[in-house]
C-alpha cells in the first residue's frame, strides 16, 4: 500500500511520517509532497518525497495509484496568511482538496482520506462549551476554507468516493521552529522564545481561553482516525477532536514552574486587534466526550506539553 502526506516538508507532517514508520500501519511507500521539497525524516527505502504544486492542473492525478490506500491532507497555507491573500487561501485551501478528493474518485474510489481541518470552523457568539451539534459559523476566510473542504470529504464519503475522516485540530503547542503566518502562531511563542530565552509579544488578553493539543497527541490521534472502522464513524465524519482547555495566563503559569519567573519575563502584552478577532471567536472549552469514545487522546496538564517540546522539540530550529 501506498501512503501519501500531503504538506510533507511541514512540521506535522514530518513528524507524522516518523510516527507512521514505527506504526503497525503497512505499507510499501511513504510519499511525501510539498510545494518545498521534503526532508527525509528518517532513512528508510520507503520514503519518497516530492516537490509538487499540487494547485497545478492535473497533479493530484499523477500521485494516486492503483495501490494508493490512505491520504492525510495536511497542505494549507494557515490563518493570517489566507486573510492577507484571499485568492491564494481559495486556491491552496479549497481548490486543492476539491482536486484531490476528485482524483481519488478517479483514480481509484475508496481511499481512506484524512483531512485536517481547524477550530476555525466556528466562530462569533458561541456558547461556553462546543459540541458536535454547535453550527459552524467562521469569522475568518481560512474558517470558511476549512468549513467547505469538510463539506466536500463528507459529500464524497456519503457517495462511496472516499472513506473520509475529518479532524477539527486543536491549536498545537508547543511548535518548534520560528513563528509562523498563523493567527495562533504566538499559542506556541509564548512558550518557546522565553525557553530560548528570546523576548516574544503575545497579542491577546492574558484571560483567552485556547483549546490546545500538543504536537505528539496530535500525531497519535491521526494515526488513530486512519484506523477506525467506518462503522464506528457513522455517516458524518466531522470529529471535534480532544484538546486541553487552557486561559493564556494559565499557560504562563505553567512556563514559570518549568522555567521560572525569569522566562516569563520575556513576553510583553501587546494587542493585536486582528489576530485577537480571529482567536477570539474560536471556542475555548469543546466536548471531548464523542472524541474519547472513539479512543482519541487528550493532553492532561499544560506542564507536560511543556516537558514534552523541551524532550523532543526543543532543539529544533
Amino acid at each position: 500500500m501506498q501512503i501519501i502526506i500531503t504538506g510533507g516538508a511541514g512540521f506535522l507532517g514530518q513528524k507524522l511520517a516518523k510516527a507512521l514508520l514505527k506504526n503497525p500501519i503497512e505499507f510499501d511507500e511513504l510519499l511525501l509532497v510539498d510545494v518545498i521539497m521534503p526532508g527525509v525524516p528518517h532513512q528508510d527505502e520507503r520514503i519518497v518525497c516530492k516537490q509538487v504544486d499540487l494547485s497545478d492542473p492535473g497533479v493530484a492525478e499523477t500521485l494516486i495509484r492503483t495501490d494508493t490506500g490512505l491520504i492525510f491532507h495536511l497542505a494549507a497555507i494557515l490563518s493570517s496568511h489566507a486573510e492577507k491573500d484571499f485568492d491564494l487561501g481559495w486556491k491552496i485551501n479549497l481548490d486543492i482538496t476539491k482536486q484531490l478528493l476528485e482524483a481519488c474518485r478517479q483514480r481509484k474510489p475508496g481511499i481512506r482520506f484524512i483531512f485536517a481541518s481547524s477550530l476555525a470552523v466556528y466562530g462569533g457568539s458561541l456558547p461556553k462549551e462546543v459540541n458536535d451539534t454547535t453550527a459552524l459559523t467562521p469569522r475568518s476566510s481560512y474558517g470558511i476554507q476549512k468549513a467547505m473542504g469538510e463539506l466536500l470529504v463528507n459529500d464524497y464519503t456519503r457517495k462511496n468516493f472516499v472513506d473520509g475522516r475529518v479532524l477539527r485540530l486543536p491549536t498545537i503547542s508547543v511548535r518548534p521552529g520560528k513563528p509562523n503566518l498563523a493567527a495562533s502562531s504566538f499559542v506556541s511563542s509564548i512558550i518557546r522564545e522565553p525557553l530560548h530565552g528570546e523576548q516574544t509579544i503575545c497579542p491577546v488578553d492574558p484571560g483567552l481561553g485556547l483549546w490546545l493539543s500538543s504536537p505528539d497527541t496530535t500525531i497519535a490521534n491521526f494515526i488513530h482516525a486512519a484506523q477506525l472502522d467506518p462503522a464506528q464513524l457513522g455517516q458524518w465524519r466531522s470529529i471535534n477532536l480532544p484538546g486541553l482547555g487552557v486561559t493564556v495566563r494559565e499557560m504562563l503559569n505553567a512556563l514559570e514552574k518549568v522555567a521560572g519567573n525569569s522566562a516569563v519575563g520575556l513576553i510583553q502584552f501587546k494587542t493585536d486587534p486582528a489576530i485577537n478577532n480571529i482567536v477570539g471567536g474560536w471556542p475555548g472549552q469543546i466536548d471531548n466526550t464523542p472524541a474519547l469514545k472513539l479512543g482519541f487522546k487528550a493532553d492532561l496538564h499544560f506542564e507536560d506539553v511543556i516537558h514534552q517540546f523541551i524532550e523532543s522539540d526543543r532543539s529544533q530550529v
